[in-house]
């Protein structure tokens, strides 16, 4: 866009700007506040110098002026100060709504025919860093990564963490087993085959990404199922929006017990962000408690929890794999439904290893290596075409 695609219009307490197919105004409260400017913002830190609740209700635009690709713009309060035309631009282009058409955060979604299986190496990610954002940004497309070569210890793991985590410790420690034993606390130490769940939304905050490390698995069955919960939402928008319409608004309970714990949480089975965008699903038949709705209510629910059932145990949409030693998962546990099917210890030994790591320090880490590396979209445009390459196109 050139100089002259920029029209600034201003009046009293609002500022317009004009470019093709872009009309956005701009309170002058917000331009106050948002001033790129050492008076205002802190240089190295960006955070906020000045109180913005004190500032003047009444503050009004007297000067406004576009010089080149910069807007200059003088405040009644005595203040001046200058804006890049492109970041205002940016700043007035909100992210489109799921019902527009956008995956959202670059969201690849998929379903049984999924080509590959999206894969990293532990030493490479472990030892570079162009690996390791190759990592996070497969995890953020398509909510897991299979990562192969993993140290055979019981801790293999945690060194990857580090250059991720930290370690989200809860009541069952930090990297924890998962396998079969007398006593069991959780329905997870049996042999049981578990329907497909997200883990633990009895928390607050809900765990961001499950790391499942295999250490053996010679067992007979234990396969790990995996399903795109966004792609299972966005089927039951289309197919049945009444129903995604009842599972975004009512928010059953989530109840976990035992003898020296007791968490509680609630959340709607699909969550919804500002934009309209998918943000979270929640599935897990064995913690969830719902109160007591009147009794249409509760049909509406029961009728729309059982279609995403549906969807979320169809073999069309569910990816089947099982890990070897040396393999593990990272999942997006506000994304993805896992499950595994039933095993027999007849058959050999099945141990796995499991830890947490939060949403924000895997996002952190992954923002700072692509501002690091100067990685930009581009890196996840070519996922897509390393997909395409491995066996056709990622539905």
């Amino acid at each position: 866009m050139s100089t002259v695609d920029a029209v600034i219009n201003f009046q009293g307490r609002r500022l317009t700007l004009s470019a093709p197919g872009l009309e956005q105004h701009f309170a002058a409260l917000w331009l106050r506040e948002r001033a790129p400017d050492g008076e205002t913002l802190d240089a190295r830190t960006g955070q906020r110098l000045i109180e913005a609740a004190e500032l003047p209700l009444d503050l009004a635009i007297e000067s406004a002026a576009v010089e080149g690709r910069t807007l200059r713009i003088g405040f009644s309060d005595g203040h001046r100060t200058a804006f890049a035309i492109d970041d205002l631009i940016v700043e007035a282009r909100p992210p489109r709504s799921e019902s527009q058409g956008a995956a959202g955060d670059g969201h690849q979604l998929w379903d049984a025919g999924l080509p590959h299986l999206p894969e990293a190496d532990f030493a490479a990610a472990l030892d570079d860093d162009r690996a390791l954002l190759a990592l996070l940004e497969d995890l953020q497309r398509y909510g897991f990564v299979r990562v192969v070569g993993v140290p055979g210890e019981e801790d293999g793991m945690q060194a990857l963490i580090d250059r991720i985590g930290p370690l989200r410790r809860t009541n069952w420690g930090g990297i924890a087993d998962v396998k079969s034993v007398a006593n069991a606390y959780d329905l997870t130490m049996t042999q049981r085959g578990l329907e497909p769940h997200t883990d633990n939304p009895y928390r607050d905050p809900i765990p961001g990404y499950i790391w499942l490390h295999c250490l053996s698995n010679a067992a007979a069955g234990g396969d790990s199922t995996l399903v795109d919960g966004f792609m299972a939402a966005r089927r039951l928008q289309r197919e049945d929006p009444a129903a995604f319409d009842c599972l975004t608004r009512l928010s059953p309970g989530f109840r976990y017990v035992d003898a020296t714990t007791q968490l509680e949480s609630e959340g709607p089975l699909i969550e919804l962000d500002s934009h309209g965008r998918l943000a979270r699903v929640r599935f897990s038949n064995r913690t969830e408690r719902v109160a007591a709705y009147d009794a249409e209510t509760l049909e509406r629910y029961y009728a729309a929890r059982q279609r995403f059932h549906g969807l979320i145990t169809d073999p069309a949409l569910t990816v089947h794999l099982k890990l070897a030693p040396g393999e593990m998962l990272i999942m997006d546990n506000y994304r993805l439904l896992h499950g595994r099917t039933a095993y027999q210890l007849e058959g050999g030994v099945r141990h796995l290893r499991q830890g947490y790591v939060d949403r924000d320090t895997t996002a952190s880490r992954r923002q700072v290596l692509r501002r690091a590396l100067g990685a930009t979209s581009s890196a996840n445009d070519a996922a897509v075409s390393r997909a395409a390459t491995q066996g056709g196109p990622v539905r």
